[in-house]
């Protein structure tokens, strides 16, 4: 029986990984007292104690938290930001040519952020094929529903009194800063990074991040770039989806409470459009977390995720 910590499992992603463990039984659970779960002390014998541990906290609290767990033998998966384009910490999307190997024997893993899970799986493949250059200028945006925003953000949408403003997608990352980029740019191998914006919108979790190429951004025609992913993903958590539209509309709640993630591809001509829809709290987040601890444990990857509507 292999023993998990959840270091900061009072935040969404850590209370949504707790809850997902606590129904298995392969794992057993480290939990710490009310009074104890911000004790150093107590935090660092849990991580010694673990065979895996979640970092599920702010930026400058994880990086406290690794250098706690030093020495302790303990896989830590950091969920945070501030890992992810470390050179001492594996990047942790699964499907990226060698990633599972690299995942299976590190010790510290980066959870990848939600925004950047989808631009990734949509640019990669296609850096990689030749279809989009190293040095091309792309954009991007994406949908999400409020739980992306964290507790906070939770309340004032679902206050009794919420704000009429709320009722209204709102764009944000508007200095182009956005803290997922960085993984963006590096993972994928460009040169520059996206323009990104970042909408919120007035559901409760569900992701669809979309590239648009036009012009001369890619050599490749449609066929050629939905063969890219169909040769990519060949199933599993990441798949690619012919046509996958209702009736014309892709909506963005589409995998809410789901762990994998479709990729789909429309247009023609000079104009694409590369989706892929998501949870952000799935492959964007916990969903994500745990595949990769699956891994990291020798265990099939799927153990655990919820792959088909519920």
């Amino acid at each position: 029986m292999k023993k998990v910590f959840v270091d900061g499992g009072a935040g969404t992603t850590g209370l949504n990984i707790v809850k997902r463990l606590s129904m298995r039984k392969d794992i057993t659970l480290i939990t710490l007292s009310e009074e104890k779960r911000k004790d150093e002390e107590a935090r660092k014998d849990a991580i010694f104690e673990s065979d895996v541990t979640f970092l599920c906290l702010p930026d400058a609290a994880a990086v406290t938290a690794a250098k706690l767990a030093k020495g302790s033998g303990a896989t830590i998966i950091d969920t945070s930001t501030a890992h992810r384009v470390s050179p001492d910490f594996v990047y942790g999307f699964a499907e990226l040519d060698d990633s599972r190997e690299k995942i299976a024997s590190a010790k510290l893993i980066a959870n990848p952020g939600c925004h950047a899970s989808g631009f990734i799986a949509l640019a990669y493949p296609l850096v990689k094929a030749g279809a989009i250059s190293k040095e091309a200028a792309l954009s991007c945006f994406s949908l999400t529903g409020y739980s992306g925003g964290g507790k906070k953000m939770i309340a004032e949408y679902e206050s009794a009194q919420k704000a009429e403003k709320l009722l209204a997608p709102g764009m944000y990352g508007l200095s182009q800063t956005h803290k997922h980029l960085p993984e963006m740019k590096a993972v994928c191998g460009l040169e520059n990074a996206p323009v990104f914006c970042p909408v919120v919108a007035d559901y409760y979790s569900g992701m669809m991040t979309v590239i648009t190429l036009c012009g001369g951004q890619t050599p490749f025609g449609i066929k050629e770039i939905k063969d890219v992913y169909r040769t990519f993903y060949r199933g599993g958590v990441v798949k690619y989806a012919e046509d996958p539209d209702d009736n014309g509309f892709l909506y963005a709640g589409g995998f809410s409470g789901r762990d994998d993630m479709e990729i789909s591809v429309y247009g023609g001509g000079e104009r694409v459009i590369l989706v892929a829809r998501f949870d952000n709290l799935g492959k964007g987040a916990c969903g994500a977390a745990i595949q990769n601890m699956n891994i990291n444990l020798g265990l099939p990857e799927e153990t655990g995720l919820i792959l088909s509507e519920a």
